[in-house]
């Protein structure tokens, strides 16, 4: 399993980009962001899943993330606007 600070820096990073560009970022993306590799940032996102944090899975048998609470990933008929801008579905 992946360290603690490194689980809490792709915390941190998957909510920063769910809020930047509305959606979650893939974890090549995420690789990118911490300095990690491709294989890395996909081991760590599924640590990240495995601790149990509320509101957070990926889509069954993928590494797609699926919902990272208070987000979904996926369009609902939540939809979450700021500044009149709609870009974020809630869960």
């Amino acid at each position: 399993m992946a360290d603690q600070q490194l689980l809490a820096n792709m915390y941190h990073t998957i909510q920063s980009g769910m809020v930047r560009v509305g959606r979650a970022l893939h974890y090549t993306e995420l690789a990118t962001e911490l300095g990690l590799s491709p294989n890395q940032a996909r081991e760590a996102l599924h640590d990240l899943v495995r601790t149990g944090v509320p509101g957070v899975w990926l889509y069954p048998n993928t590494d797609y993330v699926a919902s990272f609470a208070p987000f979904s990933n996926i369009p609902t008929q939540y939809l979450v606007s700021v500044e009149g801008e709609q870009k974020w579905y809630g869960q």
